[in-house]
């Protein structure tokens, strides 16, 4: 594969992670200066992921028929004007219509692995997955430090910053990114939101369906902390936009060291089975302590118990699930979990919102615990797997 297509596909992938992060440490605030409810802010929060877990499946049929090239110019185009809506927001309702048009563009990323796939041999393809894989991680990490950063300036600010990084990316994508696919796909299968028989066929092999939703409840507990922790820190310790995105930002610098350095030696060690349990166990204790601190070095503590217990968690989950899946099965598994992952991250903000503003400032970490506290009875019933049983047999355990 051609070196600069390559650059441009990490690119776009980079932007979207970028624009995601940016608006973490934000959109809680940004929502309360136009007067939203914590409820408000959860659905806000919400919608992004919502309109990608609706149009991923979309995006990637239509690049199918009309190429990836103008698939990726056109959502990156939709992009910037999304974080310029985002930018010149001077009410709720354009800050919501900016994030459902993010959503709805920055579900480009099965266009973006489609590409690469495209264009790549099997020898190098997992290099190049990984490439995306990296360029998620740094855009996550980088994105809340920008964000808060530039929020100094103006809550549109970042969106401005984000908006000039799209264009620079269309511009790029245009001049330098060749079409992958040589004859365009005709198909007439209707779009649909889930996979049935594949969720069914899934959820027979009791330690993957055990699985999938252990990154289920582990990723709606998250996720909730996305609304709800800048609002405690904003309430306990007077922390803004740019305190929370530095947060956020030594949350996913964490999670690049180890899931980039340090997770193949601890999965060799510990297995992945050992690796996940200790995960939510970091985070059960991190995210139920968090509403009794009042101190930062407290804080520090927790909010690295929750980094390493995340970084931990998610790629052993991935890896096992394939492994219990077989050879044969592992695509549609896999896709089968990332449908219950976005899922889960529609409702974790959301979630995080609506019980804040019933219950108070504790609730959202208390009851992301209790979905933690099942993740972890879930993950406990997942039977330890030996490496020479990975494949089909292991399934039958």
């Amino acid at each position: 594969m051609k070196r600069k297509p390559t650059l441009v596909v990490l690119l776009t992938v980079f932007i979207d992670l970028l624009g995601f992060g940016i608006v973490i440490p934000l959109l809680p605030f940004y929502g309360e200066h136009f007067g939203a409810t914590p409820t408000v802010i959860g659905l806000l929060s919400s919608s992004y992921s919502l309109m990608q877990f609706l149009f991923i499946p979309f995006w990637g049929r239509l690049s199918d028929r009309l190429g990836r090239r103008p698939i990726i110019i056109l959502s990156v185009l939709g992009s910037f004007i999304s974080y310029m809506a985002f930018g010149f927001a001077n009410s709720l309702l354009l800050l919501f219509l900016s994030r459902i048009l993010g959503g709805f563009m920055g579900a480009n990323i099965s266009t973006a692995y489609a590409y690469i796939a495209d264009s790549t041999n099997v020898e190098d393809r997992a290099k190049y997955m990984g490439l995306i894989g990296a360029a998620f991680g740094v855009g996550f990490m980088l994105g809340p430090f920008v964000g808060g950063i530039t929020s100094k300036i103006s809550y549109g600010a970042p969106g401005f910053v984000a908006a000039g990084l799209s264009l620079t990316n269309a511009v790029l994508a245009y001049f330098m990114l060749p079409e992958s696919i040589k004859e365009k796909i005709k198909h007439d299968r209707k779009i649909s939101l889930l996979n049935v028989p594949a969720i069914r066929d899934a959820f027979r092999k009791p330690a993957v369906g055990n699985l999938i939703m252990v990154s289920f409840f582990y990723t709606v507990a998250f996720s909730n902390l996305y609304v709800a922790f800048p609002l405690f820190t904003g309430d306990v310790f007077n922390y803004g936009t740019a305190a929370n995105g530095y947060l956020f930002a030594y949350i996913g610098l964490i999670g690049i060291l180890i899931q980039g350095g340090a997770i193949g030696k601890l999965v060799k060690k510990f297995g992945e089975r050992g690796l996940i349990i200790s995960g939510i166990v970091l985070l059960l204790g991190g995210l139920t302590f968090v509403p009794h601190t009042r101190s930062l070095s407290t804080l520090i503590v927790l909010v690295t118990m929750l980094a390493v217990g995340s970084a931990l968690v998610t790629p052993p989950l991935t890896s096992l699930i394939s492994r219990y899946a077989g050879t044969t099965e592992y695509g549609s598994v896999l896709g089968v979990s990332r449908s219950f992952s976005s899922l889960a991250r529609v409702i974790g903000p959301f979630w995080g919102g609506f019980i804040l503003g019933s219950a108070g400032l504790s609730w959202p970490f208390y009851t992301g615990g209790i979905m933690l506290l099942v993740a972890l009875l879930l993950a406990l019933r997942v039977p330890k797997i030996q490496p020479e049983l990975a494949g089909d047999s292991a399934t039958s355990k």
